[in-house]
């Protein structure tokens, strides 16, 4: 982050889930290029607090704001506080995401809720809450998706199907927001080394095995892979991008 270090120098920006994992390297990124950074998180106080002290103690600017995505009248608060802490937005990063993986046959209807309620309608809702808050100069949207949308993994059936959801719905809105300046972009890790990655018994298992071996950089992705990309996408540096889908799996497809 060299030559764009101030890049967001004066830009307000709010990731949610941002307490851990990929939302959290995020918001170190953008807090390093000069934004201001709502750290959003749904019950992880303390993660979220922690991730505001790295920030401040490198001399960026933060604050935590609880807010779970899939409750709608939480998402009304998060963006007021947002709102009275900083007066405007920027930058908005969709993070707050769920995976439970099911074969068909264990698929339940609070399976399916679950997942849709926090990847799909937590991002339109928080999307739609932040719009007003956005200046006449426009801004970022940035929804994370994932690169299951195209590898289409077994036993992914309503976690992929989330991920699919947010990559039409960000074509969607790239039209519906251009006008105001606004563009929306999807940003689509492989597999990441998260928290969330080895609790899942992603990490080290037969299946994390079989996707670096369908990786042409041949890793299992780190949260700063992405973070990078994001503030690239925060920045006016990607100024003409809008309505694309940014693959992030080290080759994987």
């Amino acid at each position: 982050m060299s030559s764009n270090i101030r890049a967001l120098s004066g830009k307000i920006a709010l990731v949610t889930g941002a307490s851990k994992g990929i939302g959290a390297s995020i918001a170190k990124h953008l807090a390093a290029a000069g934004a201001s950074v709502v750290v959003n998180y749904a019950s992880s106080k303390t993660g979220a607090d922690q991730v505001v002290a790295e920030i401040t103690a490198a001399g960026g600017k933060a604050v935590a704001i609880k807010g779970d995505v899939s409750q709608p009248a939480e998402i009304t608060q998060l963006l007021a506080a947002v709102k009275k802490t900083y007066g405007k937005l920027d930058i908005l990063v969709n993070n707050a995401g769920v995976y439970e993986f099911a074969p068909l046959e264990a698929v339940t209807p609070e399976h399916f809720h679950r997942q849709f309620n926090i990847n799909v309608l937590g991002l339109l809702l928080t999307t739609q809450a932040a719009l007003p808050l956005f200046p006449a100069t426009g801004g970022s949207v940035i929804n994370i998706g994932s690169v299951v949308s195209r590898v289409t993994p077994p036993n992914s059936a309503v976690y992929t199907g989330t991920k699919g959801a947010v990559d039409a719905i960000t074509g969607v809105l790239s039209k519906e927001l251009g006008a105001r300046k606004i563009r929306v972009n999807a940003l689509n890790p492989g597999m990441i080394e998260t928290e969330g990655a080895h609790a899942a018994g992603f990490i080290g298992s037969d299946f994390s095995t079989e996707i670096v071996k369908q990786t042409p950089l041949g890793r299992i992705g780190q949260p700063a892979d992405i973070a990078g990309i994001a503030v690239f996408l925060a920045s006016d540096e990607s100024g003409w991008l809008t309505g694309e889908l940014i693959n992030a799996g080290g080759g994987l497809h």
